[in-house]
């Protein structure tokens, strides 16, 4: 089985940033390459469209507000990989306006080498912590403009 691992500190609170990622539908808000999510099976189940059009099914296996973390399985997906779990986490900083995003896989690496599956993962969880944190700057700097502080914000998220 391959692991990565790839964190990230973003200038937000810890509460703020989980408040855009927390949700298991939220991904079209933060995640460009993922445009299209669609629950079902009461919310445990995410149907994912990236831009290409390809399909991935989701499970979600644990959630924890308190801890703000969720971890995940992928049932369907066009991953050269299987029994593929995931974990994103918040966590908090010695700084309050500072919070540490870790976004962790474990896999079994299918037709490929683990060094390449692992590559795969840990580019798609790099590239999606930039994009979450180019997200909450871009919806800060905006919501600063409009003079309406975090309530734009909040409604992005949602």
């Amino acid at each position: 089985m391959a692991t990565t691992t790839a964190s990230l500190d973003i200038a937000a609170s810890p509460d703020r940033v989980w408040q855009l990622i927390g949700g298991f539908d939220s991904l079209p808000d933060w995640l460009p390459y993922i445009p299209t999510s669609e629950l079902s099976e009461g919310g445990r189940v995410r149907r994912l469209e990236n831009q290409e059009g390809e399909v991935i099914v989701e499970r979600l296996e644990a959630f924890d507000n308190d801890a703000r973390t969720y971890s995940y399985s992928i049932l369907r997906a066009p991953f050269p990989v299987t029994g593929y779990r995931s974990t994103l986490t918040v966590h908090e900083t010695p700084r309050a306006d500072t919070a540490r995003v870790e976004w962790s896989g474990a896999f079994t690496p299918e037709g490929i080498s683990d060094h390449d599956a692992v590559a795969l993962f840990h580019g798609i969880y790099t590239q999606g912590l930039t994009a979450l944190s180019e997200t909450l700057t871009l919806a800060t700097g905006s919501a600063r403009g409009s003079g309406e502080g975090g309530r734009r914000s909040a409604a992005a998220a949602s």
